[in-house]
């Protein structure tokens, strides 16, 4: 997990990145005939080790469903991914399920916790579906930095929606994947409780060396980012690095206004929602 990344500080690159996932060529078709629907067509990414890169588009434009693809969680119609150096079209369902459990982390919009689980339970719980224990230093690190050492006995309808996501996080570093997904994971969330789980993502890959890829409309989140990837009509049109709001709601306009040109009174981009700010970080 704690590959080679980029330093971005004082406007220098100290050792380039490694890749911890790629695709090329990716392409997803639903339907047939005059139903069919190209939802990716022919995407190609890399997604840098030790780096959070946000995947941004109007809607179906097709970053979840690029998401799901790369996180192997569904099947391309065309084209290869590779996670971890292991191309994904080569392996079995019992294979792909060990990859995903053990070389993939996941947070959801919907949190996806366990009801009857406490939230130490819910956290070790890919830990315990393989078998394994976990290892003590690293789970009260990865506990004390979301801030949940006085929740890990609470079971979910007894934490708030943002702890809950907290739970999430942790439960998707606990096995110190390769890449962690994460699909909207503000979205449920109000301003405040939005910007404490994107602040603990930021540092999962600023301190931990980890590798997130997350899929937004907001641009505050996306704003946590080391990168914005955009897409549009399921193809990769431009990305951005160190992004701000305002760079990113300027690509948004941009990605808008062919097919809905914005009224010069209005917003292009509703902000509605969004979470606080990140951070200042050195560029």
């Amino acid at each position: 997990m704690y590959a080679a990344r980029r330093i971005r500080q004082a406007g220098t690159v100290t050792q380039e990145p490694t890749v911890a996932a790629h695709a090329t060529d990716l392409r997803k078709v639903y339907g047939s005939g005059d139903s069919e629907v190209h939802a990716l067509d022919g995407v190609s990414i890399e997604l840098r080790a030790g780096e959070f890169t946000a995947i941004m588009g109007p809607s179906g434009s097709g970053k979840s469903t690029l998401m799901h693809c790369l996180a192997a969680l569904d099947t391309p119609s065309g084209g290869e991914v590779v996670v971890d150096g292991t191309a994904l079209s080569s392996l079995s369902d019992k294979a792909l399920t060990r990859i995903r459990r053990e070389r993939i982390g996941f947070v959801f919009q919907a949190f996806n916790l366990i009801p009857t689980l406490t939230a130490e339970e819910n956290i070790t719980l890919p830990l315990s579906l393989a078998g394994r224990k976990p290892d003590p230093a690293w789970f009260d690190l990865v506990v004390d930095t979301v801030g949940l050492r006085d929740r890990l006995d609470h079971r979910p309808s007894e934490m708030s929606g943002g702890q809950q996501q907290r739970v999430a996080c942790a439960r998707a570093l606990i096995a110190q994947p390769s890449i962690v997904f994460a699909d909207e994971p503000t979205g449920n969330l109000d301003s405040t409780s939005g910007a404490e789980v994107l602040g603990f993502l930021r540092r999962s890959v600023d301190e931990f060396g980890q590798t997130i890829v997350m899929v937004t409309h907001d641009a505050v989140a996306a704003s946590y980012s080391d990168r914005v990837v955009f897409l549009a009509d399921g193809k990769f049109v431009d990305e951005i690095t160190a992004p701000s709001r305002e760079e990113i709601l300027a690509h948004m306009a941009e990605l808008h206004a062919p097919t809905a040109p914005a009224s010069p009174t209005a917003p292009t981009v509703s902000p509605e929602g969004e979470a606080d700010a990140p951070p200042a970080r050195n560029e």
